[in-house]
C-alpha cells in the first residue's frame, strides 16, 4: 500500500523535473519542483515537505554540502539523492552525509517510486551525517555499470555496520579492493586490516596461522606466536578462498562467530575478541556443503550479506574507466601518459577476461611500459590479446579462454582412436590417453591462468596441492610454457 506525501523535487534538468513531477503526482503525492539549491533550502526551512529528491550537482550549491544543513535543521526529513557521477565515492558521500538513498542517473522509475514508498512509511528517525576528517583520498573501486553502481551502493549502506560480508566472484574481480573499502571508509577505519588466503598456507598451519599458538604446542614451536585474530583486534580480519579452510579451523572459526572468542593453539584460556569478519571466496559454497567439504552452519554465519562481484565481461562498458584509471596509475609511477583508440577499446571490449580486472591491470601496465607511442593502436591490442606474452617475467602463450585445453584432449583422443582403425582399442586406454593429455592439459591450464596455480587447479577441478605435485612429477612450470603450447 503507497504512502501519500508532499515531496519536493530540485534538479537543474527540466526533462527530469518534468518527468518526476508527472510520475509521482500520478500515484498521489503532492509535487513541488525547483531548479536550484536556494528554493529547495527555502521550502525546507520552511517545514515544508515530507520528502526531498535532489540532484548533486546544482548550478548554486552542491547537494553534499546543503545535506548537513538539512539534517540540522529537519533531522527526520529522508533526502534522496541523484547524481550522474556515478561513482564509488559519491554513493560514500551520500550515506556519510546522510542521505536515505543514493540513486545513480539514469535511474530506474519504479525503483524510485517504491524508495519514494518506503522512505514516507518509514518511522521518522534522524540521520547524522557520519564523514570523517580521516579518509583515503584514492578510488578503491571504479566503474559506472549497473552493476557496479549496485555494490557501490550495497557498500554504502554496510560502511557503518559490523555486519559480517561474504563476498564471492571469481579470481581477479577485486574481492580484496571491495574488502579494503569496507574497512577503510567505516568505523573501523583507526583499526588494522589483516588478511588471510586459505589457500595459500598449508592445511595443517591454518589454525595455528588464525589463533595463533603457545609454545610446545606442536613440534618446531619455540615461542609463543600470535594469530591473525590477535593481529586484527579493532580491525578488519579478511579471509580469502575461505571455501579452502579445512574442517577442523572451520569449526573453530564457529565457535569465534558464536561466541566471540577462541582460544591459541595449545592454549586453555578463552581469548575475547573484537573484530569484524569479511570472507571471500570464488567457488559455489552451497555445492561444496553438498559434498561435504564445508559446514552449513558456518556458511550461514558468515553469509549475513552477501554480495556478488560481476566478471569483467559482465560489465564490460566498465573498461575505458578502468583503462584511464590504470594508465594514470602507470603515470604516477613514472611511465608516459597514453590512450587506446577506439578500434582497441571495442576489442578489448569483446574480449572475454578470463583473469578479470587483474588481467586487464596487467595488460595496461604492460602496454604502458613497452610501447613508445601514445595512442595504442586496435593491432597491437590484438596482438597483445591472442599472441605471445614478450615480458621477461613471461614468455607464456596468452590464451584467451581454456580452448586450447579442450584442443588438447580431442587431439590425443582422435589419434589414439584413429590408430585403431576405428575399432576399440586393447585396455588400458584411459592410462595411455592420460599419460600423453596431462602435460599439455597442465601446461594449457597454468599458460592460460599466466602460472596462478589457484586458478589453474580451480579449472582442473584439482586440489592445489595435487596440481602442485603433478607440475613437479612433469616437470611444467610457466617458463617452459612457451616451448610445448
Amino acid at each position: 500500500m503507497s504512502v501519500r506525501g508532499s515531496i519536493l523535487v530540485a534538479d537543474d534538468d527540466a526533462a527530469i523535473r518534468t518527468v518526476l513531477n508527472q510520475a509521482l503526482s500520478r500515484v498521489g503525492h503532492d509535487v513541488r519542483v525547483t531548479s536550484n539549491a536556494a528554493t529547495l533550502w527555502r521550502w525546507v526551512a520552511a517545514g515544508e515537505g515530507d520528502l526531498v529528491i535532489t540532484d548533486v550537482v546544482m548550478p548554486d550549491e552542491n547537494a553534499f554540502d546543503m545535506l548537513p544543513r538539512i539534517k540540522k535543521a529537519r533531522p527526520d526529513l529522508p533526502v534522496i539523492v541523484m547524481s550522474a557521477q556515478n561513482t564509488f565515492m559519491t554513493a560514500i558521500r551520500a550515506s556519510e552525509t546522510g542521505a536515505y538513498e543514493y540513486l545513480p542517473k539514469p535511474f530506474d522509475l519504479t525503483e524510485l517510486l517504491n524508495i519514494v514508498n518506503r522512505a514516507l512509511a518509514e518511522p521518522r528517525r534522524p540521520v547524522v551525517d557520519q564523514r570523517s576528517d580521516e579518509q583515503p583520498e584514492t578510488m578503491p573501486l571504479v566503474g559506472r555499470s549497473p552493476a557496479m553502481q549496485d555494490i557501490y551502493r550495497m557498500l554504502a549502506r554496510m560502511m557503518q555496520t559490523d555486519l559480517t560480508v561474504m563476498i564471492s566472484g571469481e579470481s581477479g574481480t577485486g574481492k580484496e579492493l571491495v574488502a579494503r573499502a569496507l574497512h577503510e571508509y567505516g568505523r573501523r577505519r583507526n583499526g588494522p586490516f589483516v588478511a588471510i588466503n586459505m589457500a595459500a598456507i598449508p592445511r595443517d598451519l591454518i589454525e595455528s596461522e588464525l589463533f595463533g599458538h603457545e609454545k610446545g604446542a606442536f613440534t618446531g614451536a619455540q615461542n609463543r606466536s600470535t594469530g591473525r585474530f590477535e593481529q586484527a583486534e579493532g580491525g578488519t580480519l579478511f579471509l580469502d578462498e575461505i571455501g579452502d579452510m579445512p574442517m577442523e579451523a572451520q569449526t573453530r572459526l564457529l565457535r569465534v562467530l558464536q561466541q566471540g572468542e577462541y582460544t591459541t593453539v595449545g592454549g586453555r584460556t578463552p581469548i575475547k575478541t573484537d573484530v569484524r569478519i569479511v570472507a571471500a571466496t570464488n567457488k559455489d559454497l552451497r555445492t561444496l556443503i553438498n559434498q561435504g567439504l564445508f559446514r552449513e552452519d558456518l556458511f550461514y554465519r558468515l553469509n549475513v550479506v552477501p554480495l556478488r562481484l560481476p566478471a569483467l565481461r559482465e560489465r564490460s562498458e566498465d573498461i575505458p574507466d578502468l583503462v584511464r584509471h590504470f594508465f594514470n596509475q602507470a603515470e604516477l609511477e613514472g611511465l608516459q601518459r597514453k590512450r587506446i583508440s577506439s578500434g582497441g577499446i571495442e576489442l578489448m571490449k569483446r574480449y572475454s577476461w578470463p583473469g578479470n580486472v587483474r588481467e586487464l591491470e596487467n595488460l595496461v601496465r604492460r602496454l604502458a611500459a613497452l610501447y613508445p607511442q601514445d595512442e595504442i593502436s586496435a593491432e597491437i591490442i590484438e596482438s597483445e590479446l591472442r599472441t605471445v606474452d614478450t615480458s621477461p617475467a613471461g614468455g607464456a602463450t596468452l590464451l584467451p579462454d581454456d580452448l586450447a585445453i579442450g584442443q588438447a584432449v580431442e587431439h590425443y583422443l582422435q589419434r589414439y582412436f584413429a590408430s585403431y582403425g576405428g575399432q576399440l582399442p586393447p585396455p588400458g586406454l584411459y592410462q595411455r590417453v592420460l599419460a600423453e593429455v596431462e602435460f599439455p592439459l597442465v601446461l594449457a591450464s597454468m599458460t592460460a591462468t599466466r602460472g596462478n596455480q589457484i586458478k589453474a587447479a580451480e579449472l582442473l577441478g584439482l586440489n592445489r596441492n595435487t596440481l602442485r605435485k603433478k607440475i613437479r612429477e612433469l616437470g611444467v612450470n610457466v617458463y617452459r610454457a612457451s616451448k610445448h603450447g
